[in-house]
């Protein structure tokens, strides 16, 4: 007998317990997860009347438009109502765009929400995300042959999505970083290796003639500067702005028309040029131009940003502009991040819920309400007390374990009623 039941035992302890206080976090998660990201975007209305959408959740359908085809994007709504039994890849959310559901990248497709559609979308933009494929490796996730765990990335700037282990850069801990900039992007916009040596997440600490610097780095390369002026870990100085050039010569003529005595040095040198250069610095007013004066390095990798680091970014007249040739204005919005995003969609979808329980009282009159509350609360008590032998216990609820439970509980509430006495006054 010993022996056959062992090898049940052994698949008991094989198989996972999941308690119903697990299966409830989870579905709680998955709820929080699913209102932060299709919260913010209506799931009845297309959204084409709102035209370029500041940021919404997005899908490509491959029924109506596979690879091939042009890319195309639909909104929540769109999806729902236009392309319920279709393939769709799940964009997650995209900035500035505006619904392509039925216009003329759909062959056989109208609208059923909004069929009178522009042609084309000429403001959207497009990356084989709208084709399922993702990352510079252009696969699909989750990919049957990746064997690698690996968490996809957004990039900010581009969008797209990366595997970690293709960014150049071990990604920090993702509660340590909101934000990723690409590889390409950094490229792109090479402003930002500036900023990036002041705020990026990743920080080393190197050692230097037996002194211990906390030194910021970007990618895997160190930026030092010993007192010695020189610099190491193949960091590539950034050239000094022509004002910065012309400071440093007039600090230097005042110092060969000076006396020289014991106290001067070339640190009193370094000194009068770094007060000079200050002075210059604050009559410019740009931000990027102070941190451009500073040592810096350019790597191939992507780098990653705490909370807020857009609100650091210069925004005088000449960055502006020339945010606006890289098509980068909206690194400046707060608002355009996709936690702003997932904040709204929690709060609306928090105005929006109702509690039914309450609905329900609502619509009663005062002697319904006290029998309804009457009824809940021995629910709850019996439901409490019947889950708490099974806690207990150590033992799974099952299904056929609730089903017994409301069975029980029906004809409870049956033999309450049958026994009730009716006296007439």
């Amino acid at each position: 007998m010993a022996g056959a039941e062992e090898p049940a035992g052994r698949q008991s302890e094989l198989e996972p317990v999941v308690s119903l206080v697990d299966v409830l976090e989870e579905d709680e998660e998955l709820e929080n997860e699913a209102c932060a990201v299709l919260g913010g975007s209506d799931s009845e209305k297309c959204s084409y009347s709102q035209g370029s959408v500041k940021r919404q959740a997005l899908y490509a359908c491959s029924t109506c438009t596979p690879e091939g085809e042009e890319p195309a994007g639909i909104c929540l709504a769109c999806s729902y109502e236009c392309h319920g039994s279709h393939k769709l890849f799940e964009l997650y959310t995209k900035r500035n765009f505006c619904c392509d559901c039925g216009n003329s990248k759909f062959k056989n497709l109208e609208c059923k929400l909004f069929p009178d559609k522009a042609k084309i979308n000429c403001g959207n933009k497009y990356n084989d995300n709208f084709f399922g494929l993702y990352c510079i490796c252009k696969r699909p996730y989750p990919d049957p042959e990746d064997e690698i765990p690996d968490e996809m990335i957004q990039c900010v700037v581009c969008e797209d999505w990366f595997h970690g282990r293709h960014l150049g850069a071990v990604p920090p801990e993702s509660g340590d970083f909101q934000e990723m900039v690409c590889q390409a992007c950094m490229k792109r916009c090479s402003f930002l290796w500036a900023y990036a040596a002041h705020l990026a997440v990743t920080k080393v600490t190197a050692e230097d003639d037996g002194l211990l610097l906390n030194v910021d780095v970007v990618g895997d390369q160190e930026v030092i500067q010993p007192e010695n002026g020189a610099h190491r870990g193949g960091a590539l100085k950034e050239d000094v702005p022509e004002h910065g050039k012309a400071a440093e010569k007039e600090v230097k003529a005042e110092q060969m028309n000076e006396p020289c005595t014991s106290s001067s040095s070339e640190a009193d040198l370094q000194t009068a040029f770094k007060n000079q250069h200050l002075n210059t610095e604050s009559q410019s007013g740009c931000k990027l131009e102070e941190l451009k004066a500073k040592q810096f390095i350019k790597k191939d990798t992507a780098t990653y940003w705490p909370l807020n680091w857009r609100s650091k970014l210069c925004t005088c007249k000449d960055c502006m502009k020339m945010y606006g040739d890289l098509d980068v204005l909206f690194l400046t919005d707060e608002c355009d991040t996709v936690l702003a995003y997932e904040n709204k969609g929690k709060v609306d979808q928090a105005a929006d819920s109702r509690d039914p329980l309450m609905d329900t009282l609502n619509s009663m009159n005062r002697v319904q309400q006290v029998e309804l509350i009457c009824e809940y609360n021995d629910l709850k008590t019996e439901l409490k007390d019947y889950l708490k032998r099974f806690a207990d216990e150590g033992t799974v609820v099952k299904r056929e374990d609730i089903q017994q439970f409301f069975e029980e509980f029906q004809s409870k509430k049956r033999r309450r009623v049958d026994g009730m006495q009716y006296y007439c006054s």
